[in-house]
């Protein structure tokens, strides 16, 4: 698990561990990484069990990640299941943004697409320090999840093989809504998507108008505090 010191990443690590896995843990700070691999070590379902904790920043020189994944494979064997939850979102206007991103298949490696909420993570307390006011008007229309209950829904669908993990009916509409050539598990899904598409994009307009109202709203308020700064 990458990232997985905090938020989801640590998360999906004990629910992984509550289901018998034997966890790599993957991130840069060490403190940190010792700190998650005791409250993990607190789910243990049998003794054998173990938390190896690597510190590393795997987006640096790629010949440290792959030690990584060899030392994680000495130790514990094969790797299962790699979660992938390193990194952090830049939050800021399109146009402020700094330019700094495979077929796996025939290997019989699967992917599972996650869509997650906002989630009450260190991570997301970052980002709100730099989001724009009219993405926390917008975000601030649905509920903050709780890590635990992101990582729970990532776990069930990865085990099962989904390719779209979503939580909540949002996450649903909007996983239906941008499926386009995106493989489905069973044809039940894909009859399931194509019924729907029509009625959440009724519900996804209803969504755009109300964000739209929020960005007007802002933009007013900007141009009136300007103007006031003008004739100050």
């Amino acid at each position: 698990v990458t990232g997985g010191s905090s938020g989801i990443g640590k998360c999906i690590a004990i629910e992984c561990y509550k289901q018998g896995a034997f966890i790599t843990l993957v991130a840069r700070n060490e403190d940190k990484l010792l700190q998650a691999k005791k409250e993990i070590e607190m789910h243990s379902i049998n003794d054998k069990q173990v938390v190896l904790c690597i510190s590393v920043d795997v987006s640096q020189d790629y010949n440290q990640v792959e030690n990584v994944i060899k030392q994680a494979q000495e130790k514990l064997g094969p790797v299962d299941m790699l979660v992938n939850c390193a990194g952090m979102a830049v939050s800021g206007k399109f146009e402020d943004l700094e330019v700094s991103t495979f077929e796996v298949k025939p290997y019989n490696v699967y992917i599972t697409v996650a869509y997650p909420p906002d989630t009450d993570t260190p991570g997301f307390a970052e980002e709100n320090r730099t989001k724009p006011l009219e993405t926390r008007l917008i975000s601030e229309t649905t509920s903050v999840c709780k890590p635990e209950q992101v990582a729970k829904q990532i776990v069930k669908d990865a085990i099962q093989g989904n390719f779209n993990s979503s939580l909540g009916s949002d996450g649903y509409m909007l996983s239906a809504l941008t499926c386009g050539m995106a493989p489905v598990t069973s044809i039940t899904e894909g009859l399931q998507q194509v019924v729907t598409m029509g009625l959440f994009r009724t519900i996804a307009l209803f969504y755009l108008g109300s964000f739209d109202s929020i960005v007007r709203r802002c933009m007013m308020q900007r141009e009136k505090s300007e103007n006031a700064d003008k004739t100050a």
